[in-house]
């Protein structure tokens, strides 16, 4: 604002000086004129600019008093936390001396920080030896992305950053060990304690239980915090009062514990969800608990309207992508319309020449030419917006089995996110594809990712079904759940599981079996196979090495796995 009022007044000056001339006075006078009017023009320059010097100070005082800088960087090394883990290796300290015996049975199960992928030793091979007892294969996920790789030890740099930086935005101290002292004369909330970001509370549930003295005094320390009280009680002492260290003493232990209860917390370093740790303590105990700090879960409600009857299509929509199979969609539509007649249908298609695909309740939306099998998931999943989601691939046939009814029924009813469900071939084979998912700890080099065969229990209530972490391609997922996890767009042509392990400690996971699907016939002799399903079969099983150098790659950098074993 100085600035322009400046170069306003001097062009001012030169036109006051060239008018002077204008009106025929002479060389001396316009001289003289001129001097003058610089000179009052000068004037006013520094007394704007002193001005401006001025405000700008002012601005600038009040600017560092009203909003000081404030460190939100991670606090995995504060002093109460350094101060933690001395106080833990303390406590669990000084019984080295005394012998003990090693339970194999159970140690071998603890965490070792150093996972291998080892496979099954070959044996002889029979004919179906590996469906009936399959055995478990392993992959180096690391060497066969490393090996490819034009620059392996800059991409295992800047892997280990990433995941540092991964580590610095994920931690929270609410995630720090605390063990509570043997004989602590302290008391004080052990879990619970929240607090809205810049927001106070009361801190409940202080206390201390001790021995009558001269003078009881407790001390308060936090971090990203300070500390207060909100009523003041005769015969207290408080010192500390707005600061991250409080002190409150007195000789009469019931008034001190009548002022802990009392005490509140102002959260001062805004962050949208994290935990302080607070120490708690006296002159010869320490405790320590965590409040936490974070904004309250905003609910994602669908209002499926006023229905005096049950009405699925105001519950589930079904996606699916297509590809080369306009044949194949076309069926699917027709059999979901035999069964669900109003139920909404997203269509995400990257076919090169797309074909119009109409009717009631259909959605269909055209995507760059071979985007892919993931990216497709994600522009259809992206559409729904009703509470539920069902995919399916287009070329599944619904039957008098594919009750969705069935599917809505269990996730009202558990805490299950998404449930399974089972395809049947036209052999009559059944498959659900239940898998068990686990991630064991690899130290530096990264971890190990396990799959199997299985579930893990019996729902209670739903004898059919099961909690995996895994399912088949005919799923229904909370919506605002599966546009959580979401679907990785780089993988194109083939991919699956790559979604559930995303989903691994997101989604909790069901499978039932009897809810079933039926897939249309693959069996088709070569000759029979048209351009459309030869094209089909060329980019759905032709993979390229650049197909499967993503895949590692998905696998080594983005989850930071270093192997896998499956059967």
């Amino acid at each position: 604002m100085h600035t322009l009022c400046i170069q306003h007044t001097l062009p001012f000056c030169d036109a006051y000086a060239k008018s002077s001339h204008i009106d025929g006075n002479i060389y001396s006078t316009e001289t003289t004129t001129m001097r003058y009017t610089y000179k009052k023009c000068l004037g006013w320059f520094f007394v704007i600019v002193g001005v401006g010097a001025v405000s700008l100070a002012l601005f600038h005082a009040c600017s560092l008093g009203s909003s000081s800088g404030v460190d939100i960087r991670s606090r995995q090394g504060s002093p109460i936390t350094a101060l933690l883990k001395g106080k833990i290796q303390d406590i669990i300290s000084g019984d080295e001396d005394i012998a003990y015996h090693i339970k194999e049975e159970v140690a071998c199960n603890l965490p070792q920080n150093t996972c291998v992928c080892l496979a099954d030793k070959e044996t002889f091979q029979l004919p179906f030896s590996n469906l009936l007892f399959p055995h478990v294969w392993a992959h180096k996920i690391a060497h066969a992305f490393l090996e490819s790789h034009p620059d392996p030890e800059g991409v295992k740099r800047h892997r280990a950053q990433e995941y540092s930086s991964f580590q610095r935005r994920s931690y929270s101290p609410a995630d720090v060990l605390i063990v509570a002292q043997a004989n602590n004369p302290l008391q004080y909330p052990t879990q619970g304690v929240e607090v809205r970001p810049l927001r106070t509370i009361i801190i409940p549930g202080l206390g201390l239980k001790e021995e009558k003295r001269p003078k009881h005094t407790v001390y308060l320390t936090a971090s990203l915090g300070t500390f207060d009280v909100a009523a003041t009680v005769d015969n207290v002492s408080v010192s500390g009062e707005g600061e991250k260290h409080m002190i409150l003493s007195s000789p009469y232990l019931s008034a001190l514990n009548r002022q802990l209860q009392f005490v509140t917390y102002t959260n001062t370093v805004f962050h949208p969800k994290t935990a302080d740790t607070v120490k708690f303590a006296t002159k010869d105990h320490q405790s320590f608990f965590t409040i936490k700090v974070g904004h309250g879960t905003i609910p994602r409600l669908y209002n499926t309207g006023y229905q005096r009857e049950y009405n699925i299509s105001a519950l589930v929509t079904i996606a699916t992508k297509t590809f080369l199979r306009y044949d194949k969609l076309k069926d699917l539509i027709d059999s979901i319309r035999q069964y669900y007649p109003t139920v909404t249908i997203v269509i995400a298609d990257d076919n090169e020449h797309p074909q119009p695909v109409t009717g009631p309740h259909i959605e269909h939306y055209i995507m760059p030419f071979g985007k892919g099998w993931f990216a497709g998931r994600n522009l259809a999943v992206s559409q729904v917006t009703t509470k539920y989601v069902l995919w399916v691939d287009d070329d599944f046939i619904f039957t008098a089995n594919t009750k969705l009814e069935k599917m809505v029924d269990i996730l009202e009813k558990t805490t299950l996110d998404l449930v399974g469900g089972a395809v049947r071939e036209v052999t009559g084979y059944t498959a659900t594809f239940r898998h068990i998912i686990s991630v064991e700890e690899g130290g530096e080099e990264g971890d190990c990712l396990h799959i199997r065969h299985g579930y893990h229990h019996v729902i209670e209530g739903f004898p059919d079904c099961v909690v995996v972490d895994a399912v088949i391609n005919f799923f229904m997922g909370r919506t605002d759940k599966v546009q959580q996890v979401g679907f990785n767009p780089r993988l194109a042509r083939q991919a699956h599981l790559e979604f559930f392990i995303d989903a691994l400690g997101s989604l909790h996971i069901g499978s039932c079996s009897d809810v079933i699907i039926s897939h249309a016939s693959k069996i088709k002799l070569p000759w029979s196979k048209t351009d459309a399903q030869k094209a089909y079969d060329k980019f759905r099983y032709s993979p390229s090495s650049a197909d499967n150098n993503i895949h590692n790659e998905v696998f080594y950098f983005k989850n930071r796995f270093k192997c896998m074993t499956s059967h």
